[in-house]
């Protein structure tokens, strides 16, 4: 008779040495197919190969919230959805940095500009600020366009994520080459601390031009005098840099897990006119945000001539803010009589089309803060009519209005009828110009 306890313990034994033959098999296969694993993965003809390739050097930001979850949610807007955002402005517009490639304004920009045939050269210039990485990989231009037009969801590369900003380590020389920043394609991560903390995730190390605006105006070149020097951060408030208003300062620890408590950190939202606690928090801000308009105007036989005076106040830089290169302002100056009727009208644009858009020199601002520009202007009047004032408007619209020919290409690019639609609805809203400011001045 067979003793019960005994066929047991010779079950458990023969069970555990087939799992553990089992395990060992499991192992010794895995072990085996690791390196095939890396070589699939390191495959450059994988599609998703250039990807890794990128983010070797641009590591994405999801990996650098696991220690800096406070700024990794400022940038991609997580904290920020409030009331201010969405009454006074555009989400895209004040969250730019987390949205540098996804946003439906960028894709429909984007797309306008590529009906004008861009050459390489000069596709890669333009991403250079949306998508930093193309400085250091070229070669995948075409790859990031290629996801941006097919939608935010199909896009799986960071435009301007931590390390896009973190690897710079200087301007470069040249002043005629945009943007000015420089990359420095390591592992070390770059800011403006004297003595970062040490930590076991990447070498980190200080680089002055974080404490400068000439960072900020790498890409954003329009607005200081000279966007390679540090000592001239704007045209009045000397002393003052963009982080200064634009990166809210606080104190705290830059990380979750450890710092100094008591050190100055910025946020990491890059807050501008949609947030009207700017304004209410800063009197002289107020007073010198709007351009101001002046007319000198004289009567002459048949005809109305003069100057309009553009003038901006205090701020550092030019009013509307943003991007260097897609802004278009329009100077209306109309006669009217005493009855109110207009006699005559002048209208002057400034800015480029889409098909001049990075092709030559980028244009000097309208007008920068602290000066003065003057725009001339001769009307001619009908016969027998007596000219009583002058009335001078300022407008602004934030992209060229696309010819229709560019325009429809473009829309023949979407196959949705809902992209066609918010296609067309960015193009109308952010082509249309809006009244900055205006002036009437007696004859």
């Amino acid at each position: 008779m067979t003793n019960p306890g005994k066929q047991k313990g010779v079950s458990l034994i023969r069970a555990v040495s087939i799992g553990f033959l089992a395990l060992l098999i499991l192992s010794i296969t895995a072990v085996s197919l690791r390196p095939v694993v890396a070589q699939q993965t390191k495959d450059p003809s994988s599609d998703e190969a250039w990807i890794e390739e990128i983010e070797e050097i641009f590591i994405p930001s999801e990996h650098c919230k696991q220690c800096h979850d406070r700024h990794y949610e400022e940038w991609k807007g997580m904290r920020e959805q409030t009331p201010d955002l969405k009454t006074f402005g555009r989400v895209d517009g004040a969250l730019l940095h987390g949205m540098a490639l996804t946003s439906p304004v960028f894709r429909t920009i984007l797309g306008l500009w590529l009906q004008t045939n861009p050459t390489q050269e000069e596709r890669t210039r333009c991403l250079s600020c949306h998508a930093p990485s193309v400085t250091v990989f070229p070669q995948h231009t075409d790859r990031i366009i290629e996801q941006v037009m097919a939608g935010p969801k199909k896009v799986k590369v960071e435009g301007i994520g931590c390390a896009a900003c973190h690897l710079i380590d200087g301007i470069q020389e040249n002043p005629a080459s945009y943007p000015t920043f420089r990359i420095n394609p390591g592992k070390t991560l770059y800011g403006p601390y004297s003595e970062p903390d040490e930590n076991l995730v990447h070498p980190s190390a200080q680089a002055d031009v974080y404490r400068g605006a000439h960072y900020c105006t790498s890409c954003h070149f329009s607005k200081v005098k000279d966007v390679t020097r540090p000592d001239l951060p704007g045209e009045i408030l000397k002393g003052t840099i963009c982080q200064d208003c634009h990166m809210e300062q606080s104190t705290g620890s830059s990380t979750s897990q450890r710092g100094a408590l008591t050190r100055p950190i910025g946020r990491h939202w890059f807050q501008g006119i949609v947030i009207p606690g700017i304004m209410l928090s800063n009197r002289n801000l107020q007073a010198e945000w709007f351009p101001r308009l002046d007319i000198e105007a004289k009567k002459k036989p048949g005809m109305v001539e003069g100057k309009v005076l553009i003038r901006n106040g205090s701020l550092p830089h030019m009013f509307p803010g943003g991007d260097p290169v897609l802004k278009q302002f329009f100077i209306t100056v109309m006669v009217k009589d005493a009855k109110g009727e207009v006699l005559g009208t002048d209208e002057k644009r400034f800015g480029l089309l889409f098909d001049q858009i990075l092709r030559g020199p980028i244009p000097r601002p309208l007008v920068n803060g602290g000066v003065t520009r003057r725009v001339p202007f001769t009307i001619q009047l009908p016969e027998n009519t007596e000219p009583v004032s002058v009335e001078a408007m300022l407008s602004y619209a934030l992209i060229p209005e696309p010819g229709q020919e560019i325009k429809d290409r473009f829309l023949a690019t979407l196959t949705k009828k809902r992209d066609k639609k918010k296609a067309q609805k960015i193009i109308e809203d952010y082509a249309s110009p809006r009244l900055l400011t205006f002036r009437i001045q007696a004859l």
